[in-house]
């Protein structure tokens, strides 16, 4: 990494190998560095990157390296923009992406903002992703492992906030990374990858944390023909192509959830079918925005989950056509679009597909 000198870096330390590794790299290369750590989740987390062993683990790291290490409690904010939609997403049926809307509402808004109030030129986490320089301006793009790439869930991040960003560990493996830990003789070296949704439990797990805060609804299961073929005990608990705990009866071909009707006021719904009626040819996009440049009918790769494989599509008249049949995406999951060098050029959302 060439060294800069150009103001402060306030860099994200969650606690995980990344986080340390971004923060020992940047220091290494000359820069003023600050972490911090962001308290976010107030309830129980066994595995995220919310716990109290986190804080600890990251305030540990910044002692190893000798650079000033505070907490900013956002508890409230999370609380606000993340949890409560997670919530009302699954009580309508959809399933909702809360670590793209931590990204967008906390770590690169919030906590941007925060930097500011206290005169940071620059901000880094341990990513997984790049920003590089087009003529257009910054774009996000693709880390080089595959494997560990985190753009999908950093397609949200503003080209304001791409001009300051720093991302130490986007041009390294996971290997690699956890090498330099090694190196350093840093706490966090072989700490295990922390689990996507924070605030969920393992103990306890999606069923208790929603029944807790919401009524679970059982829902009748019918197949294409209407004709009721099962039941099951909360339909916030049911995704597109979802194949088990479905309360099916009779019959021997394996069945998959095509669609989701969470009918608030009514009885709600879901509808399986076989796994070739899962193939589509399209998938509707309830938001959108490009990056840059307008890309209508123009071949690109779509990306559909986080750890999901890119696939070959265009968007057309507010839609993805795919080059080849594609798996129904859940109503409320994010879609990310790539050109061919990796960079996020568009991303938004999946709307329902009508059966």
């Amino acid at each position: 990494m060439t060294s800069h000198t150009d103001g402060p870096v306030l860099v994200m330390m969650s606690g995980g190998v990344d986080s340390s590794v971004a923060a020992a790299l940047l220091l290494n290369a000359g820069h003023e560095v600050v972490g911090v750590t962001m308290k976010l989740w107030g309830g129980p987390s066994d595995t995220g990157c919310c716990a109290v062993s986190d804080v600890d683990d990251a305030r540990r790291v910044a002692d190893r390296l000798g650079i000033e290490h505070h907490v900013f409690n956002f508890g409230d904010d999370f609380e606000r923009k993340v949890v409560a939609p997670y919530v009302d997403d699954h009580a309508s049926g959809r399933t909702p992406n809360p670590c793209i809307e931590c990204n967008r509402h906390l770590k690169f808004d919030r906590l941007v903002r925060r930097a500011d109030a206290l005169g940071f030129d620059r901000i880094a986490s341990g990513h997984h992703a790049r920003v590089v320089d087009t003529p257009s301006g910054p774009r996000l793009a693709r880390g080089v492992d595959d494997a560990k790439d985190q753009s999908y869930v950093l397609h949200v991040i503003d080209e304001s906030v791409l001009r300051r960003l720093l991302l130490p560990v986007g041009m390294m493996t996971k290997t690699e990374v956890r090498a330099v830990a090694a190196d350093l003789d840093l706490r966090t070296a072989t700490k295990p990858e922390s689990q996507d949704v924070c605030f969920i439990t393992n103990e306890h797990g999606r069923k208790s944390f929603l029944g807790d805060r919401i009524p679970l609804r059982s829902a009748r299961v019918q197949n294409s023909n209407g004709d009721e073929v099962g039941r099951v005990e909360s339909v916030e608990l049911v995704t597109i192509g979802q194949r088990k705990g479905l309360g099916l009866v009779g019959g021997t071909d394996p069945r998959y959830v095509l669609d989701i009707d969470a009918g608030r006021g009514r009885q709600p719904v879901v509808t399986v079918g076989e796994k070739a009626d899962l193939a589509v040819d399209h998938t509707p996009l309830e938001t959108w925005r490009w990056v840059g440049e307008t890309l209508d009918d123009r071949e690109l790769s779509f990306q559909c989950s986080a750890h999901g494989s890119p696939e070959p599509g265009r968007v057309i008249d507010g839609r993805v056509e795919w080059a080849v049949p594609h798996r129904r995406i859940a109503l409320g999951q994010s879609v990310v679009a790539y050109d061919a060098q990796g960079c996020v050029v568009g991303g938004g959302v999946a709307g329902r597909l009508p059966l």
